[in-house]
């Protein structure tokens, strides 16, 4: 192995018998196992959160089915990088036994629309097989031609069990990525690892790497990993928001609850932070826009317009003068007053269907499009009921969720 390379990247499995997780794809009979099977693979978005393994499951197809691998990352990647795989992939289908070529692009969100529809004539026509990989959601940033072209495949969370089996190989395998000799743990220690990462295999490799570091420790011997040496590397680890761009909620939430308490710096310290670390501006204004109706609400209406004009500039304008756009829309958000009743409403009423499934609509509020209908009751006499009189189903007559 080589030390200068992160132990995630490291790690990385080559093969599905030594991938972890995912059993709902790579499992014995399910979809990604029976293309590869058939060395049949379709162009395909893989949508799911950090650290679920969706770089590593696209080198695996690659390798398992001889294809050529090419990643591109949609962060600094442009319409150039494009023709040139795609050029390099249709010579390679010309001089070299028609060899598949699979290009993956990593954070495929980030592509402006313009640069998907670069996409689109060379995953019809065969020239490369695509494989994007988002951790947004394909409806919203993946163009619909793109996505009528490809598998759209769900990748979910890692379980605890994938994890601590993940970072106990990386241990067992320590003096060939550290200069220790080995490393020690309780299985408590690798559940706790496990726990903290909140599903994302990166991190937890990335935490006990740290974990080694911060040991104290001469080269060559054994160390051994407590439940303190874990919580301190686990905190520098996330001291940054992420300097690849991936989402640390800690640092969203942050934003959020800053605008919902009115302290509009503390608001704009945290959006200067994603800003920095290169969150994708896009991600930010969605969750303005979302907080503009549950939390600003009713006490100020046009915060909903604010927030999709800034969603609409951070996609037309994009970095850096979108930066702008984000500003003046938090700071905004954050001196509206705030009303969640229109929210909380939706929530209380939610609840009852739940609990009470569909309850019969009254007779006089029911659509009675036939004679028929009117004739058993449909709509009766609905002119004849004043204003305040209730239309809700019997069993919740007189309940109140505004």
């Amino acid at each position: 192995m080589q030390n200068n390379r992160p132990l995630a990247d490291l790690m990385r499995p080559q093969s599905l018998s030594k991938f972890f997780g995912q059993e709902h794809l790579v499992g014995e009979g399910k979809i990604v196992r029976n293309l590869i099977e058939s060395d049949d693979v379709p162009s395909m978005i893989l949508w799911g959160p950090p650290g679920s393994g969706k770089t590593t499951l696209a080198r695996i197809i690659a390798n398992q089915t001889d294809a050529h691998f090419v990643e591109l990352s949609a962060t600094n990647s442009g319409v150039k990088d494009i023709h040139r795989v795609v050029d390099q992939a249709d010579h390679a289908r010309r001089t070299l036994m028609a060899q598949r070529t699979i290009l993956f692009v990593d954070e495929i969100h980030r592509f402006s629309k313009a640069q998907q529809d670069h996409l689109l004539p060379y995953v019809e026509n065969g020239t490369v097989t695509l494989i994007g990989a988002t951790t947004e959601n394909p409806s919203f940033e993946v163009i619909s031609p793109l996505i009528s072209r490809s598998r759209v495949l769900v990748l979910q969370p890692l379980e605890i069990n994938h994890l601590t089996a993940v970072v106990q190989k990386a241990a067992d395998r320590a003096a060939e990525w550290s200069s220790v000799r080995s490393v020690t743990f309780g299985n408590d220690i690798a559940t706790l690892i496990a726990e903290l990462s909140n599903g994302d295999a990166r991190t937890a490799l990335n935490t006990l790497e740290l974990a080694v570091k911060l040991a104290k420790h001469d080269e060559n011997e054994d160390v051994v990993i407590d439940k303190n040496i874990v919580k301190e590397a686990f905190q520098k680890e996330h001291l940054l928001y992420d300097k690849g761009g991936e989402e640390h909620y800690n640092t969203i939430s942050a934003f959020i609850k800053s605008m919902r308490a009115s302290d509009a710096d503390a608001a704009i310290y945290y959006l200067a932070r994603m800003i920095e670390a290169g969150a994708d501006p896009k991600f930010i204004a969605r969750r303005m826009v979302v907080f503009a109706s549950e939390d600003v609400g009713l006490a100020n209406p046009t915060a909903l317009v604010v927030a999709n004009a800034v969603f609409r500039a951070c996609e037309t304008i994009g970095y850096p003068e979108c930066a702008i756009n984000l500003v003046h829309g938090v700071a905004y958000l954050a001196n509206c007053k705030k009303d969640r009743s229109a929210y909380d409403a939706l929530r209380k009423a939610q609840a009852d269907v739940e609990e009470h499934g569909n309850l019969d609509i009254p007779m006089m509020i029911r659509n009675a499009p036939t004679k028929l209908m009117k004739e058993l009751g449909y709509g009766k006499d609905y002119e004849k009921y004043p204003e305040n009189t209730s239309y809700l189903p019997e069993k919740l007559r007189g309940k109140k969720y505004l």
